[in-house]
């Protein structure tokens, strides 16, 4: 499911939204006054949870003997695969086209070989004539087909109509203005109390109704108290040090992020600085210019639909992917707008955003189209992947939400595909010379109140984030435990409810309903401000992306050098636990809203229950960019240059390596040559195609390295 909790607006009415993905069939809680899907299948105690698939479509392995045969065989979409015994039961199921799931990227055909990605297909037959049960069944006879899978739906089963809650003038949050003043100009940054939480120290207090009877056994012990406490962010300031993340670091333009959601708007004024544009595509002209496989690629991709158009204003649209992109990278300090975690500040440009859109208004998607996406993140140039969604978590209550996979090791033999392609980009992404080779998965951990975070994030190898209010205490909805590994402000409104001054019909007034929510960006067609409140712990999981995005960032600058496991248990190792794990202590009152009653019902959760349960603790970005500079990490290395004969390849050194000025000599002048021009960059010109040893000095150190050149451009420079 995608995992967000969207805030609703209309009647005074709040309703929690869970958008089941990856096939997961939506179930919604009838304490939201949300119905059931009409489709849920129930599985008997015991068995495999199986998502719901796609009629008539099949994702097989081959074996990798055949894939010559494959390759001679196979367009892009072809009848036949060339291999008998395959063609024979394609013959009797009716089937009429094999793909490749991966396009290839010349750049990348032998890694892709490597992970086996060629060796993946996509094949559609006539549903009329037989199931994908039994079409699986025969394919999986042959000893040429290693694994046969459904082509899982990716579905939104949720109310087109519910979006977020606009941004307001008169909407109310809590937090002094210190941070404003000292660190960003951003006009609505103290309303965003997950970047920077000063408590209560502005002396803000809220009253409370007694005439409402939905309020009239409370004790006044039980209702006032801070419920906003100071430093339960994501740690960006220090008050007085100048040793605050954001004092050493805001983002940097190399780092890139891979947004997997509803399309990001492209056009923001607080986004589209750092939007992600592909240098080497020339918009608009139908030409795959940079040979990935995709054409007019300039922003990232619509996997949907399958072409370059990124959209985020479809009537059925929340604005999710703009919301989440807001949190790791709208831009900071333009007198305008949010702060983010790592949107750099106009003189100093922060990380970028490739929107790999996977939801689009009310069409469905496929798993297909979504390993699509993270292959095409990872090739080009993205570390850090940002999922708010998932399956749904094992430990659900069955009755409202079914059931997701138990354990690692079934979620891996029945979805072997989403499993592959999230190996090629953890193992694949990034660069062996840059700040950080490998990429990080970052995943919600779901919102279904479960003791088990939902896979693909439970996977030991995926960063899977639970949610946390404005006083580090666990939001109620968020999953927890098993499998969670970190934890992030996502928002609680339920728990601040009761801070609300109730007004017409006894619920609050919307101009105050958004306390303890987190504020990000929206469409206009979502919010006319361009701004707005969503939660959940897909709200939680971008400000995990921001930080990690933001690790990364000063890595580069501090020319640091992490493999993507390194990176990931750093992570861990810098998080709060102290922070989350003494918040949960006691019972936390919440109110949630009964529609058949029309009152707001108080209840209530033993926080004992998630101690030592929130995954390592509360990210904290201070910590972290405090570990770099301790040393963690290797020094990185001037990369290999690869360039074709009669090119060029131009390279600056700086981003490696911590010099004032660099010299380069070329042992072999005769199959390479180099200068270094007077902006410290270095021009490197393949003359005849070979390989020569090379060494680049500089401050009195020198590192060697390889010149190779090639016939016809090859995959540039590593």
């Amino acid at each position: 499911m995608i995992f967000y909790r969207t805030l609703v607006n209309s009647n005074r009415k709040m309703k929690k939204v869970n958008i089941y993905a990856l096939g997961a069939l939506a179930l919604m809680t009838a304490l939201c006054a949300c119905s059931k899907d009409a489709l849920e299948e129930r599985k008997e105690p015991g068995s495999v949870w199986e998502p719901a698939s796609l009629d008539g479509e099949v994702v097989v392995k081959f074996a990798p003997y055949v894939s010559d045969i494959l390759e001679k065989s196979s367009g892009v979409a072809a009848t036949r695969s060339g291999v008998l015994s395959v063609d024979e039961v394609l013959d009797i199921v009716g089937g009429y086209e094999l793909e490749r799931v991966f396009p290839s990227d010349p750049r990348f055909a032998d890694r892709e070989k490597e992970a086996g990605l060629n060796l993946w297909y996509l094949v559609r037959f006539d549903d009329s004539r037989c199931s994908v049960d039994d079409v699986i069944a025969e394919l999986s006879s042959l000893g040429e087909i290693q694994a046969a899978v459904p082509n899982r739906i990716i579905k939104r089963s949720y109310n087109p109509s519910v979006k977020a809650v606009p941004f307001t003038e008169a909407s109310v949050q809590t937090r002094s203005s210190w941070a404003a003043s000292n660190y960003f100009n951003d006009k609505y940054l103290p309303y965003q109390w997950n970047m920077v939480n000063n408590g209560e120290d502005d002396g803000s207090r809220y009253t409370i109704d007694r005439d409402n009877p939905a309020f009239a056994d409370i004790a006044d012990e039980d209702y006032f108290g801070h419920k906003f406490v100071k430093d339960a962010d994501v740690n960006l300031v220090s008050d007085q040090t100048g040793k605050g993340a954001w004092d050493r670091c805001t983002g940097d333009p190399s780092v890139i992020v891979a947004v997997l959601d509803e399309g990001v708007c492209l056009d923001h004024p607080d986004l589209s600085p750092n939007i992600w544009h592909n240098s080497d595509e020339i918009p608009g002209n139908g030409i795959d210019d940079d040979g990935n496989g995709y054409v007019d690629d300039i922003n990232g991709y619509n996997f949907i639909v399958g072409t370059p158009d990124i959209t985020w204003n479809a009537a059925e649209d929340t604005g999710h992917g703009t919301h989440v992109a807001g949190v790791i990278a709208a831009v900071n300090d333009n007198g305008t707008g949010i702060s983010s975690i790592a949107g750099g500040t106009p003189d100093s440009p922060g990380v970028k955003i490739m929107s790999c859109q996977v939801f689009s208004g009310n069409m469905a998607n496929s798993s297909v189209d979504l390993v699509k996406a993270i292959k095409y993140a990872a090739d080009n140039g993205a570390v850090v992947l940002q999922c708010s969604f998932g399956y749904t978590s094992s430990e659900a209550n069955s009755q409202e939400y079914g059931q997701g996979y138990r354990t690692q090791e079934e979620w891996e033999e029945q979805c072997p595909l989403e499993k592959i392609a999230l190996d090629y980009f953890i193992h694949n992404a990034g660069s062996p010379n840059g700040p950080i080779y490998g990429g990080i998965a970052v995943f919600a951990s779901g919102n279904e109140y479960a003791p088990a975070a939902g896979f693909p994030g439970a996977a030991d190898f995926c960063v899977s984030v639970a949610a946390t209010a404005g006083d580090a205490t666990p939001a109620p909805y968020t999953n927890y435990s098993t499998g969670t590994t970190i934890s992030a402000p996502g928002g609680d409104r339920d728990y601040y409810f009761e801070y609300i001054g109730l007004q017409d019909d006894g619920i609050g007034a919307s101009s105050r309903s958004t306390v303890g929510t987190v504020l990000s960006t929206l469409p206009e067609n979502v919010s006319p401000s361009g701004y707005g409140y969503m939660e959940g712990t897909s709200m939680a999981c971008p400000h995990v992306s921001g930080v990690v995005a933001l690790g990364i960032s000063y890595a580069a600058r501090m020319h640091r050098h992490f493999t993507s496991e390194e990176f990931r248990q750093m992570l861990y190792d810098t998080a709060n636990g102290d922070m989350v794990n003494n918040a949960a202590s006691g019972r936390k009152y919440y109110y949630r809203y009964l529609a058949d009653l029309g009152l707001a019902h108080r209840t209530y959760f033993n926080m004992s229950d998630y101690k030592w349960q929130m995954g390592a603790g509360q990210v904290d970005a201070g910590a972290l960019l405090d570990m770099i500079d301790g040393g963690a990490g290797v020094p990185m290395k001037f990369p290999n240059i690869y360039v074709a004969a009669g090119a060029e390849v131009t390279v600056n050194p700086a981003f490696y390596l911590d010099g004032d000025s660099f010299e380069v000599s070329i042992s072999d002048t005769g199959i390479a040559a180099a200068e270094v021009l007077s902006d410290g960059n270095v021009v490197f010109k393949g003359v005849k195609a070979g390989s020569t040893s090379a060494t680049i000095t500089y401050d009195g150190k020198s590192q060697a390295f390889a010149v190779t050149v090639r016939n016809t451009a090859g995959t540039g420079w590593l």
